[in-house]
């Protein structure tokens, strides 16, 4: 079964930096756009960037742009992103999905932004 495992969450700084992983399984990793996406309290999940199947393409989000980098390693079927100069509206759970299949979502990474 499809199943999502992310990971690299935790407690910084404003300005800080952190680097997410997302191990997927039970499907072709390698054949999908994915996406990361988050969730702060009391609000809808959000998109925050996208990137193609073959990595060559990415989109994201206004609010992260120039600050996040997402990546993949379809190789380990595991894909990336990278944090910097993080304020504390970033601070939600993380989770990577499929961008056009939906599935079971994973329990996500928490990502806390805070003095």
């Amino acid at each position: 079964q499809v199943q999502f495992v992310e990971s690299g969450g935790g407690l910084v700084q404003p300005g800080g930096s952190l680097r997410l992983s997302c191990a997927a399984s039970g499907f072709t990793f390698s054949n999908y756009v994915m996406s990361w996406y988050r969730q702060a309290p009391g609000k809808e999940r959000e998109l925050v960037a996208t990137i193609s199947s073959a990595g060559g393409s990415t989109t994201y989000a206004d609010s992260v742009k120039g600050r996040f980098t997402i990546s993949r390693l379809n190789a380990k079927n595991t894909m990336y992103l990278e944090m910097n100069s993080l304020k504390p509206e970033d601070t939600a759970v993380y989770y990577c999905q499929r961008r056009y299949y939906s599935s079971v979502w994973g329990q996500g990474t928490q990502v806390t932004v805070s003095l």
